[in-house]
């Protein structure tokens, strides 16, 4: 029995309120980064020394000693490696850490707050969002009913017109999103960078409203005139685009264990970037613990026709030649994977982020999931940009992922519904190199969401409440605790105000269109 620290000194009742462990293995060291290529040997000053200071960076979370203990939780979804499911469970936190978890009565019976839930919420952990474009909720339901290139074309002009506040803002409400939908941590592909648009506009406002955050350095480098899909306005030098990924790493990336916030590397996709940029940014990532490679890969049958027409090969052995065929890298989309894909993936530790929405709105196909995770390949979740989603709402998309599924292979077995919320949590965990979330356990961070059961979408839904959470109508979340920290309480954030939020955003939005 684990004994708490001094009193009890505030206890929550929650009752119906007003509204309705890592695939990957972390590098130990960091070696010096090889001047092997030009564009890399112009960009990069990088050194063991700046190397081994990025890696040891202490953690941005925080929290102390101070306690909580939530009691009395329905069902414990834990989605530990035995995937326990705990009736009249508790969850006892420490700072920003879990301490214990088990049955209410096994646990700790005083803590500075408790939070007791009555036996009528599900506690699970917090989802991972693995692809989102954040900007992109600046410019929903623009061509509505077109395909991937079609749609992007009349985007981009748009795009063009952004400035740092547009990003911030953006951002901001992206996030928002995100977090009454049940997500905690959040990835973001952020290629396009016009103006004085910079990635530092995104990460503040992620570290202000207070979610676990994966920044992407995304970048485009091939415009129209060189057979790319973008215009010329809208790219950049890859010299430039090297320069600024390495001074995102030296200056914000934290691979400690608890870690806020992490860097990524993301060139866009195979029609924007060159090969070099692809190798360079794989040899800038692999000279530092723990940051990310990203790509939109295989999204739609004119993405491959693309690839054999430019590169000659399929995406697998495409991102071989590269160095991207990597146990740090994730890939946005698979639609169009073959059997030889998924294989080359699956062996390599490769993941894919499953965008379900925004793969039938853009009619770019269904992702072959189930032939994914039958082989062994890790898979994530991802609302994608909600300029083809278009909403950022997380739990809704595991929905989508499980219907999806099985429309696909006409079978219920093409995804069940705990492998919907498995891919939602511990897929997007695997997915970002993480061992420190997507499952509740002793010493893992106190990232978790609640979901009343008591909601009039759950009634006759008692047979199985777990499944209920993607079965049934769920658009929000009622509790989300990010590093231990209440973000929402009782389906309100708190830390933003959200309206005012939204009526900012809305003005960017039409401005930015206009």
């Amino acid at each position: 029995m684990i004994e708490t620290r001094g009193q009890v000194k505030n206890e929550i009742h929650c009752g119906m309120h007003n509204s309705e462990v890592s695939r990957r293995e972390f590098l130990k060291g960091c070696g010096t980064l090889a001047a092997a290529t030009p564009l890399l040997a112009a960009a990069s000053s990088v050194t063991g020394a700046a190397s081994a200071h990025a890696a040891g960076k202490t953690s941005t979370g925080g929290g102390g000693d101070r306690t909580l203990l939530v009691k009395n939780i329905h069902t414990l979804v834990t989605m530990d490696e035995k995937r326990r499911e705990i009736r009249n469970g508790a969850l006892f936190v420490r700072g920003n850490v879990i301490d214990a978890i088990g049955p209410t009565s096994e646990l700790p019976k005083t803590a500075d707050e408790i939070l007791d839930f009555k036996d009528r919420y599900i506690v699970m952990p917090g989802m991972v969002n693995c692809h989102h474009h954040f900007y992109q909720v600046l410019t929903r339901v623009v061509k509505p009913d077109g395909t991937l290139f079609p749609w992007l074309k009349a985007l981009y002009p748009i795009w063009a017109n952004m400035r740092s506040s547009d990003i911030y803002l953006s951002a901001k409400l992206a996030a928002a999103e995100l977090l009454l939908s049940g997500c905690t941590t959040s990835s973001d592909h952020l290629y396009i960078l016009p103006n004085d648009c910079r990635i530092d506009d995104e990460i503040q406002a992620l570290q202000e409203i207070g979610m676990r955050f994966t920044a992407v350095r995304g970048s485009m480098s091939i415009g129209e005139s060189k057979g790319g899909l973008p215009p010329d306005s809208v790219v950049e030098e890859e010299k430039d685009i090297l320069k600024d990924s390495q001074r995102l790493i030296e200056q914000y990336h934290d691979n400690s264990r608890h870690s806020m916030l992490r860097i990524a590397l993301g060139p866009c996709s195979p029609f924007t970037i060159t090969e070099q940029l692809m190798r360079e940014s794989a040899e800038l990532a692999k000279s530092y613990a723990g940051v990310g490679l990203h790509t939109h890969l295989a999204e739609n049958r004119d993405d491959i026709k693309y690839m054999a027409r430019n590169y000659k090969m399929r995406p697998g052995p495409w991102t071989e030649t590269l160095g991207w065929l990597d146990d740090r890298v994730w890939h946005a989309h698979c639609v169009q994977l073959d059997d030889k894909d998924i294989g080359m993936f699956a062996t390599a530790g490769v993941a894919a982020c499953h965008c379900p929405a925004s793969n039938m709105r853009l009619a770019s196909g269904a992702a072959p999931i189930r032939k994914m995770l039958d082989a062994g390949m890790e898979v994530a979740l991802g609302v994608d940009g909600s300029a083809s989603n278009d909403t950022s709402n997380l739990i809704q998309e595991a929905r989508l992922a499980l219907l999806l599924a099985r429309v696909r292979e006409v079978d219920v077995k093409g995804m069940t519904a705990r492998e919907a919320l498995e891919i939602a949590t511990l897929g997007g965990a695997k997915a970002l190199s993480r061992d420190d979330i997507g499952h509740l356990a002793k010493g893992m961070s106190a990232d978790f969401i609640a979901f009343d059961t008591q909601r009039d979408a759950f009634v006759g839904s008692h047979a199985d409440p777990v499944a209920a959470l993607v079965v049934c109508h769920n658009d929000y979340v009622d509790y989300s605790f990010v590093n231990g920290k209440k973000i929402i309480d009782q389906g309100r954030l708190t830390t933003v105000d959200y309206r005012d939020l939204a009526a900012k955003t809305r003005k960017a939005a039409i401005k930015l269109s206009s």
